[in-house]
């Protein structure tokens, strides 16, 4: 079977060399060495000095919001993962959707400025697919009504801007770290702190509000154990062969695919790609649906990453209309991508695709 990914697994040997140093010191959570060490080289990766490993990639979002205090409007996209949406309302946020843009799928910066109200506190836009929202214009427009700017970069592990890691961008990037993603804990998250005024109160928050007996604020449990680091670590030291394998992949679906097939995103000038993900946009959801058909009698199975439109939730109390992100999310459908695929699978995928037009 081929599903849209299959999760990296590196060797098993360095995995365990790190497990038995868990076994030694008999620490497995409450900010372990690994954690640290997988930390320190998140810093060093990303630039950013302050880096947080977490337990997953909601909570993170969850922690930015409530480090910042915001409580009221957030303007953000329908087209992401429902996580983002959750966290918002889970911290009792309003979510204001601004539609996407139709050749890169992120939020469409002509868009924010008519969603400001009196009561918008921030912005939290995606980076979809890996592929930057355009930070440049957020900053200013952030800039102009002292909104704070927090990005959900969960699929935007290894993307550059401007020679710059995507994370350096916003007040604070979160991102996940789930099995899915090419660069993974298993589980787990992490927050990318560009203010450090928030740093304190998120380490905080973090471990229960407390240090030792000592108590500081409100908290919750979001700690990354060490187990989780050390998948962190290894897979760490596989990124550059991770990230040139989906980049060699991607490129035999291009070859492969007739034109007309594959509708490709935008690629931004200043912008290194991580190759997240292969999304096609096709005609019709009834194309969809055909296709989707087609594949799966081969055991082939693609995923529609993002459906539905995140404005279309029915336990919403508001609806925004948002004509260009419910148009793609009904027609979009990403490929199978991961270190395993092979050329031959590629092709096989390709082919019931060509001739299913």
């Amino acid at each position: 079977m081929l599903f849209v990914t299959k999760t990296y697994l590196p060797s098993k040997e360095k995995f365990l060399k790190y497990v038995n140093e868990i076994w030694q010191s008999h620490i497995l959570t409450n900010n372990g060495s690994l954690v640290q060490a997988l930390e320190e080289k998140l810093k060093q990766y990303s630039n950013c000095s302050n880096v947080l490993a977490c337990a997953n990639g909601t909570i993170v979002i969850q922690m930015a919001l409530k480090a910042m205090n915001i409580t009221k409007e957030v303007i953000t996209t329908p087209f992401t993962y429902v996580a983002t949406l959750d966290a918002l309302l889970w911290e009792g946020c309003v979510p204001v959707f601004v539609d996407i843009n139709p050749d890169g799928f992120t939020i469409d910066v002509d868009k924010i400025e008519s969603a400001i109200t009196e009561n918008t506190e921030a912005i939290l836009a995606t980076h979809v697919y890996g592929y930057p929202c355009d930070v440049d214009r957020i900053e200013k427009i952030a800039a102009k009504y002292n909104l704070k700017v927090i990005y959900d970069a969960s699929n935007a592990f290894g993307t550059s801007y401007k020679g710059k890691s995507i994370f350096q961008f916003g007040d604070i990037s979160t991102c996940s770290f789930h099995a899915t993603k090419l660069f993974h804990t298993a589980e787990g998250g992490g927050l990318f702190i560009n203010k450090n005024e928030y740093y304190e109160q998120l380490c905080l928050y973090r471990s229960f509000g407390h240090i030792y007996d000592e108590y500081f604020s409100m908290g919750i449990n979001a700690k990354m154990s060490e187990l989780h680091a050390a998948m962190g670590l290894c897979v760490f030291e596989d990124l550059e062969k991770i990230l040139e394998k989906r980049k060699e992949v991607s490129l035999w679906y291009d070859h492969f695919l007739q034109r007309g097939v594959h509708l490709e995103v935008s690629k931004w000038d200043s912008v290194d790609y991580n190759f997240a993900y292969y999304p096609l946009v096709l005609e019709s959801q009834q194309k969809v649906f055909d296709t989707m058909k087609k594949l799966a009698e081969k055991n082939i199975f693609p995923r529609r990453y993002f459906y539905p439109s995140l404005n279309k939730l029915p336990f919403l109390r508001t609806f925004y209309p948002c004509p260009i992100s419910e148009s793609i999310a009904e027609r979009i459908l990403c490929l199978p991508l991961s270190n395993y695929i092979t050329q031959l699978e590629v092709e096989q995928i390709c082919d019931i695709i060509n001739r299913s037009k």
